[in-house]
């Protein structure tokens, strides 16, 4: 038994927590989150892209078949589930039970930032979308999406999917600069929080796009969620030889505990303070209990 963080931080590792039946195996799992009542949303980049499972690792069930080219970011709010297809270049919104409700952007049209390679700095910026990651729902009734694989921006859209803003630049130097911006979450404070994964740091802007601040003390930052108390939940991927971690911090950027761990592509904190690793091309979940 593995025992990681400190304090009221302190979680017990459940190693390959997801069990599925007999004769069936998870693809790449891309991303986790979890509903009210805490069953658990595996993204996967395999059909059924969506899998279900009990808060104890059990099998329930699988939606979209066909409906998604390839997983990315998932985010639960409110029981309603905000997906990112990643080449398909559109953002999804579903029931928990995979009714499409909502589709943002144009399947198979990526705008005009002149990228080819995913990941690389692109020569230039332009508007929604080209390979986004994340699609997360705001308190002040917003959505945000970052845009990054092929784009470096963020989106703003209102809630019937309007495009309000947008903004970033390709770049490895100041505020507003991004190189992959991988995952972003709309704190309860208001304030958005994004993971500038290949530039290893975190930017924090204000609902209207205006730079607060970022903390650089970070290791490609892959995804990022929210706990019931505020706190922020970060999986890293690892770079230069230092190796992947969980950073647990405030909202101001104060670190409340750290630990190495294995890179999480995607990752989530439940409403009971349980934190979920979508493990990647590992094809597994793990799961850290909270004591």
């Amino acid at each position: 038994m593995t025992t990681v963080g400190s304090g009221k931080y302190t979680y017990v590792l459940e190693r390959d927590w997801a069990q599925l039946p007999e004769g069936m195996t998870m693809g790449n799992a891309s991303a986790v989150a979890t509903d009210s009542q805490n069953q658990v949303y595996v993204f996967q980049r395999k059909d059924p892209p969506v899998l279900i499972f009990g808060s104890g690792g059990n099998y329930l069930g699988s939606w979209g078949l066909r409906a998604i080219d390839e997983a990315h970011g998932i985010y639960i709010q409110d029981d309603i589930v905000y997906l990112t297809d990643r080449t398909d270049s559109v953002c999804v919104i579903y029931t928990l039970d995979g009714k499409p409700l909502q589709v943002i952007g144009d399947r198979g049209v990526h705008s005009d930032t002149g990228c080819e390679i995913p990941g690389e700095v692109c020569p230039r910026s332009a508007g929604p979308f080209n390979y986004p990651t994340e699609l997360v729902p705001a308190p002040n009734g917003d959505l945000y999406v970052s845009d990054g694989y092929r784009n470096a921006r963020v989106h703003r859209f209102s809630r019937d999917g309007q495009l309000k803003q947008s903004w970033g630049e390709p770049g490895k130097g100041g505020p507003g600069e991004f190189h992959l911006p991988h995952s972003i979450v709309a704190h309860p404070n208001g304030n958005l929080y994004l993971c500038d994964r290949e530039n290893n740091r975190m930017q924090i802007y204000s609902p209207d796009g205006e730079f607060l601040t970022m903390w650089e003390d970070m290791r490609r930052p892959l995804d990022i969620s929210v706990d019931s108390e505020g706190a922020l939940v970060i999986s890293e991927g690892g770079v230069n030889g230092m190796s992947p971690r969980v950073s647990i911090m405030d909202a101001d950027g104060n670190v409340l505990a750290r630990w190495d761990s294995e890179s999480a592509h995607g990752s989530w904190v439940d409403a009971d303070g349980n934190i979920y690793m979508a493990l990647g091309a590992q094809e597994r979940v793990n799961k850290y209990v909270r004591q």
